[in-house]
């Protein structure tokens, strides 16, 4: 497949764009590949092309049970930030952000990728005092971060609502390099990329079980039939619990429904991403003009990609309360993505008691802005059999021995994340 480039665009255009071809292989499985990655979400068309990008794997398959794109990766409010507190996660998620900003030059293709910032507003002392905090830990670890009071962001964001009686905005910390992508097209990009690198990608292709003998994995089922692999990969996000448990064994992890909405197109009036330090609101404005927002988890468990209407009340009110402006904005659509919740808000990255059988799972609500270093540390991880520099602190078994990462200070509660 031929690379984009400005002066392709312009020739298609000018002959009928009759010379596109799919942008990857629809492949049909063969018996047997060297790693099986399962999982066509962001992370595992990352991993899969890193395996054959930077590890050099040629016998790579990745299965999807649907379709490129139909999960989570395509079902997201688009964020991409680096501003975490603990040493475990700021390590990640600034190398992830260095991966976000080469990504269009590395995959050879327009993901959108926007870094106008990421504002997260406090409206306490407490709550200044914490920002502030996050922000010299955050620019400890590479990334960047600058507190803003409330006069200097009045300056950029005038539509805030800085006299709210129960929640005024003391001010916000504010990550510059932060911001959004096309998130389908991230998907997209991946699936062309790894599919030119020789990686078979099988959609419509559920695993059904796992081929275990002697504590060891030598395959999977699936819907196509037994498949048989040296090594396999997990990256199925809120499905985590109910895949691995077809392998024997049992997550610290809960399914939650987290909904995102998108009202109808409007002029341009959010110049970034701001976030609610009360609410949990979190809102920004896409290139077509709507207004992209989310918040809270819904409360109960569940794997249906979809949530309820009392959430949608709920985050529709935080929203008012943080911009009056939009109440008259009409909501256009709603959908949900499963979130795989930790007991302590932070990802699982790590060989698993089945010898050969690897997961990435636990990214609560930070799986899309992690796509790139997931993908990375992921595939050295199934590549060497070593847990990448930054992903050490990610063990499965972090929770039996008390070494968890609680981002969050929320403590064994991944509804309250």
């Amino acid at each position: 497949m031929g690379r984009f480039s400005a002066l392709r665009l312009l020739y298609e255009g000018l002959t009928g764009n009759r010379g596109w071809t799919p942008h990857w292989r629809d492949a049909a499985p063969q018996p047997a590949y060297d790693i099986i990655v399962i999982g066509g979400g962001g992370h595992g068309l990352a991993t899969a092309y890193q395996l054959a990008a930077t590890y050099g794997q040629t016998r790579v398959a990745l299965l999807e049970k649907g379709w490129i794109g139909g999960g989570n990766v395509g079902r997201n409010t688009t964020i991409v930030r680096a501003n975490y507190l603990l040493p475990s996660n700021q390590g990640f998620y600034a190398l992830s952000l260095r991966l976000w900003e080469r990504m269009e030059q590395d995959l050879n293709y327009n993901v959108m990728m926007s870094q106008r910032g990421v504002l997260n507003l406090c409206h306490s002392d407490a709550q200044r005092d914490a920002a502030i905090r996050r922000g010299n830990a955050v620019r400890l670890s590479g990334a960047d971060a600058v507190y803003l009071d409330a006069g200097a962001l009045k300056k950029d964001w005038p539509f805030l609502d800085y006299d709210n009686a129960r929640f005024p905005i003391r001010g916000g910390l504010l990550q510059p390099r932060a911001g959004t992508a096309r998130h389908d097209a991230v998907a997209w990009g991946y699936a062309r990329a790894a599919s030119d690198r020789g990686v078979d990608i099988i959609q419509n292709c559920e695993v059904t079980g796992f081929d275990i003998r002697g504590g060891k994995v030598f395959g999977v089922e699936t819907t196509r039939g037994h498949i048989a692999a040296g090594k396999v990969g997990v990256a199925v996000a809120g499905n985590t619990s109910r895949l691995m448990g077809m392998a024997g064994l049992r997550m610290p992890i809960e399914s939650h429904v987290l909904q995102a909405f998108v009202t109808e197109g409007l002029k341009p009036v959010i110049p970034g991403v701001v976030t609610f330090g009360v609410g949990h609101f979190y809102i920004s404005q896409s290139d077509k003009g709507g207004l992209v927002y989310g918040g809270d988890l819904d409360g109960y468990n569940s794997y249906a990609q979809r949530g309820n209407l009392p959430m949608v009340e709920h985050v529709a009110a935080a929203g008012v309360s943080l911009m009056p402006m939009i109440a008259r904005a009409r909501m256009l659509r709603s959908w949900g993505g499963i979130m795989d919740m930790t007991m302590d808000g932070s990802p699982i990255i790590d060989r698993t008691p089945v010898e050969g059988l690897y997961l990435n799972g636990g990214w609560c609500y930070g799986g899309f802005k992690a796509t790139p270093g997931s993908g990375l540390v992921f595939a050295h991880l199934l590549a060497t059999d070593t847990p990448h520099e930054v992903a050490k602190g990610f063990r499965l078994d972090r929770f039996a021995r008390g070494h968890v990462i609680d981002e969050t200070g929320h403590g064994p509660t991944p509804n309250l994340q």
